[in-house]
């Protein structure tokens, strides 16, 4: 990171910012060009390791290219202002911003998408969400086993 004075490395303060993040953009390899893509996410950690997961439609461009190449790399943000100055190099902006590698998989099994689903529904507020088989049926989900991250703000 250029940047170390805005380097968040506490772990608690990570995740905080990890919890105010409403939107995740997931960066896949496209055959050499970059395909990015915003997604609503629930995560688990433990033991140090990351793990972010996505519900999405049974089909489409993501999982094609995910099936392709597992790598893939991964943005979100929040708190966002704008600092105005007095002349425009002098502006500036707040933000907290995370940012990291990962590998990407499709989960299968039933158990496992719907914890990812009440994951997801959790951290948007909504706690003990009563999917069902269906719900589970319904979706696909990613899950994103975190190889490396960082958070940084201003």
């Amino acid at each position: 990171m250029r940047r170390k004075d805005r380097e968040v490395s506490d772990r608690s303060k990570m995740l905080s910012i990890l919890d105010s993040c409403d939107c995740c953009r997931l960066g896949l390899n496209a055959d050499g060009e970059v395909y990015i893509v915003p997604l609503n996410f629930g995560y688990h950690v433990e033991n140090d390791r990351l793990e972010i997961f996505f519900h999405c439609a049974k089909e489409g461009r993501k999982l094609d290219l995910i099936r392709k190449n597992e790598k893939v790399s991964f943005e979100m943000d929040t708190s966002h202002s704008l600092i105005k100055g007095d002349e425009p190099c002098s502006y500036s902006f707040s933000f907290q911003s995370i940012m990291g590698t990962g590998r990407a998989a499709i989960i299968d099994d039933v158990d496992g998408k719907l914890y990812a689903l009440n994951l997801i529904m959790s951290h948007y507020g909504k706690k003990d969400s009563s999917f069902e088989r269906k719900h589970a049926d319904m979706v696909e989900i990613i899950k994103l086993d975190v190889d490396s991250w960082s958070c940084k703000e201003h």
